[in-house]
C-alpha cells in the first residue's frame, strides 16, 4: 500500500480514537457532576409544635398525653417537639434539602377516644412540605403531608399551613389551611465525616436555601453566600425587583381584603350536627370550608396606617344560623353581616350587624382581638393577620342568646387586607376548598336556606370519625358532644329559651 493511501487511514483511525477518548472523558465529567449535585447531610434536627390550640386541646379538654420516643422530645410546659438525627441530602443544583428525622410522637386520649403516632417525619424543602407515617388502629400510612412550609434561607420559624390530610388526622376539618406552628429544621453538629472521607457542610457552609426550595445556579457550599446573595435570596418568590425596590406608602386605603373567621367550631357544629339540627347558610359573597368549616368575608376596604399601627376594615359577606324547627317556625335564626375589624398597636375588636328572629342591631361588637405583634407591615402590598385571638364581649355573648360566657376564646381571626391595586392575597380558609350555600343539619341532605348562593356541604366534621376530636380554642369538639349530651342539650335550651323569650317581649 502506498504512503497517500496510508495517510486517510491513518486519519480516520486518530478521529476515531479521539471520538472514543472524548466520549469517555465527557461521560465521566457528567457522572462527576451528577453526584457532585447531592451531598450527604447528617446531624439535624427539627422542631415543630403541629399547632399550639391542637397540644392545648389534647391535654386540656380532652385529658390526653404527649409522649414522645426513639429520641423524639417535648419542650416544657406542653411545648413544641423535636425529631432528631436527621439525615438526607443538599442538592447543590437546585439549593434543596430532602431530610429525614428519628423519633416517634404519641397523642393520645382515652377520655375521646383516640391514639396515633407519628414517625419517620421528613422535611423535603423541594417540596415545601412536612410528612409523617401515621398509625391508627395497627395500620401505618406512610408519607402523610401534614403541613406546607414557607421555605427560608436560614429554616429558622418557617410558616407552616395544616393540610386537608392533617385535618384529618387530628380531627378537625378547621384544621385544614389553618396556619400550623412555625418550623425550625437546624443542623446540631458542626462537622461531619461522610463514607468517602470528605465533610458535610458545617455552620458556614451549610445549605443555603432560596424560600421556595427553587433553584439557584449560583449557590455552592464552599462558602456562605454573599450579602448580596442573601439578600436576593431571602425576598419572597412571587416578589420582583419592582417589588423589593418599591415600598407601600405607611398609610393610604385598603383596596381589597380577606377575613377569615370561623365564629367557634363548638357553635357551628352545635347548629349542624348537635341538638338545633339545623344549617349554616353564607350569602353576598362569603362563603364557608367545607367540612362544616370556617367562613371568608371578602372585598375587604378602609384605611391603614403602618406608621400608627393601626388597620379599619371593613367586609362583605353574610352567614345566617338557624335550627331548632318547630312547624316551620324556628327558635334559632341568627345573621351576621358587615362585618368589620379594627386593629390599635396590636388590640382591636371584631363588630358586625347581627339580625336574631327579625330583629337587627348595627356594628355589635363581637370579640375583642388581641394579636401576636403589634408592627402592621405590608409584604408584597398586602398587611396579613393571623391567628389573631378573638373573646368574646358582653354584647357578643347576648348576640349569641348567652350560649357562651363573656370572654370565652372564639374562633381565630385571619385577615389579609391589600394597601395597593392588583395586590395578590393570599388564599383564605375559604378559598378553593369552600362552597357557598349551606352546611345542612345532622340528616346529612344538601338542602338548606335559599338565601345562600349556589352550592353546599353536607354537615359534620371529620373529626367525628377520625379520631383526633380536636377544636379550636376551648371549644367542645364534636366527639365530645355524645359525652357531655346533658350539657349541649342544656346550652340549646339556654338558646330557645332566650330567643323566644324575645319572640315574647317583641
Amino acid at each position: 500500500m502506498s504512503a497517500s493511501s496510508r495517510r486517510p487511514l491513518a486519519l480516520a483511525a486518530a478521529v476515531a480514537t479521539a471520538v472514543a477518548l472524548g466520549a469517555t472523558a465527557l461521560a465521566t465529567t457528567v457522572a462527576s457532576t451528577a453526584s457532585a449535585a447531592e451531598v450527604p447531610l447528617s446531624g439535624y434536627e427539627l422542631t415543630w409544635g403541629i399547632k399550639q390550640s391542637y397540644r392545648t386541646y389534647v391535654t386540656g379538654m380532652a385529658a390526653g398525653t404527649f409522649t414522645p420516643a426513639d429520641g423524639a422530645s417535648q419542650a416544657a410546659d406542653n411545648g413544641a417537639f423535636t425529631f432528631t438525627e436527621g439525615a438526607g441530602t443538599y442538592d447543590t443544583t437546585d439549593n434543596t434539602v430532602d431530610l429525614g428525622f428519628k423519633g416517634s410522637l404519641k397523642i393520645a386520649s382515652t377520655a375521646h377516644g383516640f391514639e396515633l403516632t407519628l414517625s419517620d417525619v421528613k422535611f423535603d424543602s423541594k417540596a415545601a412540605k412536612i410528612t409523617a407515617d401515621v398509625t391508627k388502629s395497627g395500620t401505618t400510612q406512610d408519607d402523610v403531608p401534614l403541613a406546607d412550609v414557607t421555605v427560608s434561607r436560614t429554616m429558622t420559624d418557617m410558616a407552616t399551613k395544616l393540610t386537608a390530610e392533617a385535618a384529618t388526622v387530628f380531627g378537625s376539618s378547621s384544621y385544614s389551611g389553618a396556619a400550623g406552628d412555625p418550623l425550625t429544621v437546624v443542623e446540631k453538629t458542626t462537622e461531619s465525616t461522610t463514607p468517602s472521607g470528605s465533610t458535610s457542610p458545617s455552620a458556614s457552609t451549610s445549605p443555603s436555601l432560596t424560600p421556595s426550595g427553587s433553584s439557584s445556579a449560583s449557590a455552592s457550599t464552599s462558602a456562605s453566600p454573599s450579602p448580596s446573595q442573601s439578600e436576593s435570596e431571602s425576598a419572597s418568590p412571587s416578589e420582583s425587583p419592582s417589588d423589593t425596590d418599591t415600598a407601600a406608602p405607611v398609610s393610604g386605603d385598603i383596596t381589597d381584603g380577606t377575613l377569615g373567621w370561623g365564629v367557634k367550631q363548638s357553635f357551628r357544629t352545635y347548629v349542624v350536627d348537635g341538638v338545633a339540627k339545623g344549617a349554616i347558610t353564607t350569602s353576598d359573597g362569603a362563603t364557608q370550608a367545607a367540612d362544616n368549616g370556617v367562613f371568608t368575608f371578602v372585598d375587604g376596604s378602609g384605611e391603614y396606617d403602618t406608621d400608627a399601627e393601626t388597620l379599619s376594615a371593613a367586609f362583605a359577606g353574610a352567614v345566617n344560623f338557624k335550627g331548632h324547627e318547630d312547624n316551620g317556625m324556628y327558635g334559632l335564626d341568627l345573621t351576621l353581616s358587615d362585618l368589620k375589624a379594627t386593629i390599635d398597636n396590636g388590640a382591636g375588636e371584631l363588630t358586625a350587624d347581627v339580625e336574631s328572629l327579625g330583629e337587627t342591631s348595627d356594628d355589635v361588637v363581637l370579640a375583642d382581638l388581641t394579636t401576636d405583634a403589634t408592627d402592621l407591615t405590608a409584604v408584597n402590598d398586602v398587611i396579613t393577620l393571623s391567628d389573631v385571638t378573638a373573646k368574646l364581649t358582653a354584647a357578643g355573648a347576648e348576640a349569641f342568646g348567652d350560649f357562651y360566657e363573656t370572654g370565652t376564646e372564639l374562633d381565630p381571626v385571619d385577615l389579609s387586607v391589600a394597601v395597593a391595586e392588583g395586590a395578590e392575597l393570599p388564599g383564605g380558609d375559604g378559598g378553593s376548598d369552600s362552597t357557598g350555600g349551606s352546611s345542612s343539619g345532622s340528616s346529612g341532605s344538601t338542602g338548606g336556606s335559599s338565601s345562600g348562593t349556589t352550592g353546599s356541604t353536607t354537615g359534620g366534621t371529620t373529626g367525628s370519625t377520625t379520631g383526633g376530636l380536636a377544636s379550636t380554642g376551648a371549644g367542645v369538639p364534636v366527639g365530645a358532644l355524645g359525652t357531655a349530651a346533658a350539657v349541649t342539650v342544656a346550652a340549646g335550651a339556654g338558646v330557645v329559651l332566650a330567643v323566644r323569650r324575645r319572640r315574647t317581649e317583641a
